[in-house]
């Protein structure tokens, strides 16, 4: 069995993701792809991501829940909801601010019911390397801290790109 998995539920625009085991940048194509099919549906209207099994998750995996967050609240104005009962996770996610664009909740969910698994998706290595650089930039956007903390290695992406 696979060390992570990604589980997905949808009813009337709002999206339920539930992550499994270590997030890491080998599923970012995955997230990627989901986050821009959820993002185009026209009924989409929030989502709630459920950290409650997660391990570890690495900064590009948190660079694209933002990216989520941000189109929830620009396409219907709603909030996420991020659900993270483990202490190390929780900590992770407010001290990147992700506590201004999504209501974290620190208990898990009661009921989630018809999750299907999400399948993982192959990437060529260009392919990862402009994911990875598009979720920091986008945890860079959300707050100073973030700029200092993930400057040095989009500079780094930037300069593998054009050299």
């Amino acid at each position: 069995m696979a060390g992570y998995k990604i589980l997905q539920a949808e009813q009337q625009g709002i999206y339920v993701l539930k992550f499994i085991g270590e997030i890491r940048l080998n599923l970012c194509s995955t997230l990627d792809n989901l986050v821009e099919s959820i993002t185009r549906d026209p009924a989409f209207k929030t989502v709630v991501i459920d950290l409650t099994e997660t391990e570890i998750i690495d900064s590009t995996t948190l660079g694209l829940l933002a990216k989520i967050a941000l189109a929830a609240q620009k396409q219907s104005h709603f909030l996420p909801t991020l659900i993270s009962t483990n202490p190390d996770i929780t900590r992770i996610i407010t001290s990147m601010g992700f506590d201004k664009i999504f209501i974290i909740v620190r208990e898990p969910a009661s009921r989630i019911e018809e999750l299907e698994e999400i399948p993982v998706l192959k990437a060529s290595e260009q392919q990862v390397r402009d994911k990875v650089l598009d979720a920091h930039k986008v945890l860079m956007g959300m707050n100073s801290r973030n700029r200092e903390e993930f400057k040095n290695l989009v500079r780094a992406l930037e300069c593998e790109e054009t050299g």
